[in-house]
């Protein structure tokens, strides 16, 4: 079937009467879908994170209900648990292998009984079953989990996952049955494609679930200062933040604690049973006392199609940040990339100098690119690696500003990962729902950071971190040596033991044999070329969540290892089940006994997510064939309880991909035809796109060919003011919230063009002015501004074409 998004005009005329449903819809008296509630509790307690994971399903149809649910999870965070509840009657969760546990669900559904299963399809991917849901019941599923918070410069980050975003899932589509049922073909480089791509809720649905996120606050000695939270509404009560209702799960949960430093420590965790344990050594690093070795560092941008709107801003600025904090010592290229690779003409191949000139240049470029096509990653790397060679007097970095979107992961994991040795790879990750876990997986492998910004106001916190990581590190040639303590080399994570880097704890879990007692020592040399050591004795702890975080920091290291094709599958599974941590190989699967049905197949309905907060939906083109497994799902438009016009597709709309260029490198065999991105055309990304009905401006270099001045390349802030100047006239009848919206719009591209002659204007219109003043106010300042900078033209030239559609 083909699927494509309604315009507003044709949700109007299709829109059915309040009370009757239109095509494609689900309106019963009890609601559209089956995931009726989202409900997150998390206890944070100094530096770890307990939460309890609520997913509740209600069955709105005459007949017996199996539904799907693919949601995300922190990708560092360890599964523990897993209890269901129907009927008044709890049943807990068994750990099994996946195998075991897909027959022991599969044989529960056919007996009659009630069952779920829950399954890791990518580190922070997961997907949970739940089957013989009766008419009109309400079943319950509730997963624990345990997982470290992010902590550098003094902040902990605690961010829990609430969409899975869409993936661009490139390579030949496979013959036979797909292992899954999302809209995607499976293919030779995403054989799982289908498991990772349910359908997508459009702009203008209703909210589809009641959310609600709790999260209390135990500093633990450590001095806590402001709590934010970035993306979601909430309220505070000391040390108790909750979510608004009415909140959506349509981006990441992002909580920031201001700590303090904290003291460095050894902890020791026995086991209730045996003369084993585990430990976890946390060093803070010493002040940079000498300057950077010379760098090389490639700059790799992602411009596919799912990069438009702010997150195009925010990626441009992020790079032309990165190219700023080069010295002429330095040598560097970027690459921007979708389905094709792109350098700055003027700079040429391979590597520049670090030049005023040639930065300038690169800065130049960067500020031209906009977003198309699809995401062709594993090529750039390549490329940006042979770029890199192996010159052992300099240090080789590796910098990627993508949103992560791709299905790929393990095969371009398993392709680069031979190549990394002696490169450090920082990934910075833009989006609102970004793909956390292979960005990490990315970084780990490389040595290097993960940054992720979920707004433009995050980026520069975010990019102030990067800056200190493009650097040399404090201390390189890490080793740990044990002072009384037996420790269990195999076990300890990371394998790879990373250099120190100023502003973050290092920190290094293991497992350890024998008496609670002893002290590791950490040995390194500083930039100067000084020997650098610290000793940390031991303290005992008695904490299953710290075996627990270990055991699935060491999962993830060995997931990492067995995509490589290391044959680790055997000790993935026997290291998850023995300290009863979810994994790839593992599932957690809860059976009633109890006989409901008679035992026939049940109705099959796969829960749509929402359409990420801040992606624009291209409405041009419909999207290519995909898979028809969509039968129980809405489809096409209609109405949902209340008339609200809607729409399902099975996945958002992008830029189609072009065809790849030659590759500048060999490389293993690909992938002969990557899939098309669902979507259409191209020019569409290139003009202003609207989203849940509002006008969104996308700000592209080139936007027509017959406007003279600005698409050729030369940035002229006249003939710039003129047309935003348009713009606004063009919405001066919008409602005041999307009036708003076009000012904080309209500033944020100012602040990214840094154009001297709409500075003042640019200042004018941030987020906390434009809130604070009165609208009449700021509207009229912005078209005086931009009046007095086009020299007093204000409404532009009558023949250019409209930058605003409706």
């Amino acid at each position: 079937m083909r699927l494509a998004t309604m315009t507003e005009d044709e949700a109007r005329t299709a829109a059915a009467p309040a009370d009757e449903a239109g095509l494609g819809a689900l309106r019963t008296e009890r609601g559209n879908l089956p995931l009726d509630r989202l409900e997150v509790r998390a206890s944070i307690t100094g530096l770890v994170a307990r939460t309890d994971l609520t997913q509740e399903f209600v069955n709105v149809h005459r007949e017996p209900l199996e539904a799907t649910y693919v949601f995300p999870l922190p990708d560092r965070a360890a599964v523990i648990s897993m209890a269901m509840t129907a009927d008044g009657r709890t049943v807990e969760a068994e750990l099994q292998e996946r195998g075991a546990a897909r027959e022991a669900y599969d044989n529960a559904i056919a007996a009659g009984q009630r069952a779920s299963i829950a399954e890791e399809e990518r580190p922070d991917v997961f997907t949970m079953r739940v089957g013989n849901i009766l008419p009109g019941e309400r079943v319950s599923v509730k997963l624990s989990l345990v997982g470290p918070l992010a902590f550098e410069d003094g902040e902990a980050t605690f961010r829990f996952p609430l969409v899975v975003a869409p993936r661009y899932i490139p390579g030949a589509p496979l013959d036979g049955d797909s292992v899954g049922d999302g809209h995607a073909l499976d293919t030779d480089a995403v054989p799982d494609a289908s498991r990772i791509s349910p359908p997508v809720l459009l702009p203008g649905f209703p909210n589809p679930l009641r959310l609600s996120i709790d999260v209390d606050i135990d500093p633990a000695g450590l001095p806590l200062g402001d709590v934010r939270s970035s993306l979601h509404a909430v309220e505070q009560a000391e040390n108790h933040v909750s979510v608004h209702p009415g909140e959506r799960a349509n981006r990441d949960f992002v909580l920031r604690l201001a700590y303090g430093a904290g003291a460095q420590s050894l902890v020791l965790a026995p086991d209730a049973e045996g003369d084993e344990g585990t430990y976890r050594l946390t060093v803070l690093p010493p002040e940079p006392d000498a300057p950077p070795r010379p760098r090389d560092v490639v700059l790799l941008l992602d411009r596919s199609g799912s990069m438009g709107g702010w997150k195009m801003v925010a990626a441009r600025r992020a790079a032309a940040r990165i190219v700023d904090t080069l010295g002429s010592q330095d040598r560097f290229a970027v690459l921007a990339f979708d389905d094709r690779i792109e350098t700055p003409e003027s700079l040429g191949a391979g590597l520049s100098g670090g030049t005023d000139r040639n930065r300038y240049r690169a800065v130049e470029h960067l500020a031209r690119v906009d977003a198309r096509g699809g995401t062709e990653l594993l090529e750039p790397l390549l490329e940006g690696l042979r770029l890199l060679g192996s010159d052992g007097t300099r240090d080789r970095v590796l910098v990627l500003v993508t949103d992560g979107q791709v299905g790929n992961e393990d095969q371009i994991l398993r392709t680069v990962s031979s190549a990394l040795h002696g490169v450090r790879v920082h990934t910075v990750g833009i989006d609102q729902a970004v793909n956390a876990g292979f960005l990490g997986r990315l970084a780990i492998a490389g040595g290097g950071r993960c940054e992720l910004v979920e707004s433009e106001d995050r980026l520069d916190d975010a990019m102030d971190s990067i800056h200190r990581r493009i650097g040399a590190p404090v201390v390189s040639g890490v080793t740990i040596a044990a002072e009384g303590l037996a420790l269990l080399d195999d076990t300890r994570t990371p394998a790879r033991l990373a250099d120190v880097f100023p502003g973050v704890p290092y920190v290094v879990t293991g497992r350890y044999r024998g008496p609670v007692a002893g002290a590791l020592a950490v040995r390194g040399t500083t930039r100067d070329g000084s020997p650098w050591s610290a000793t940390v004795t031991a303290e005992r702890h008695d904490s299953t969540a710290l075996t627990a975080v270990w055991a699935r920091s060491v999962l993830r290291d060995l997931e990492d290892q067995y995509v490589t094709g290391a044959p680790l599958e055997q000790r993935i599974t026997e290291i998850s089940l023995r300290f009863g941590v979810l994994c790839r190989f593992t599932a957690f699967v809860a059976v009633d006994s109890r006989v409901v049905t008679e035992g026939s197949d049940p109705r099959k309905v796969t829960q749509p997510v929402e359409s990420p907060a801040g992606w624009e939906m291209a409405r041009s083109a419909p999207p290519p064939p995909l898979r028809p497994t969509l039968a129980s799902m809405p489809t096409g438009y209609g109405t949902a309880a209340g008339g609200v016009p809607f729409a399902v597709s099975a996945a958002p709309q992008f830029s189609a991909p072009r065809p790849m260029a030659a590759p500048p490198m060999a490389a293993p065999p690909m992938a002969p035809a990557p899939m098309a991105r669902p979507g259409g055309g191209g020019p569409v990304q290139r003009k202003a796109a609207l989203h849940r009905g509002r006008a969104r401006q996308v700000f592209m270099q080139d936007v027509d060919e017959d406007d003279d001045g600005f698409a050729g390349g030369g940035l002229d802030a006249r003939t710039l003011a003129t047309q935003e100047a348009a713009r606004l006239r063009e919405a001066e009848g919008r409602p005041e919230y999307e009036r708003r919206e076009l000012l904080e719009d309209l500033g944020s591209r100012l602040a990214a063009l840094s154009l001297p002659e709409l500075r003042a204007l640019a200042e004018a219109l941030t987020a906390e002015s434009i809130a604070a003043r009165p609208l009449a106010e700021l509207w009229e300042f912005a078209l005086a501004e931009l009046d007095r900078v086009a020299g007093g033209g204000g409404g532009g030239r009558p023949q250019r074409k409209a930058f605003w559609k409706r």
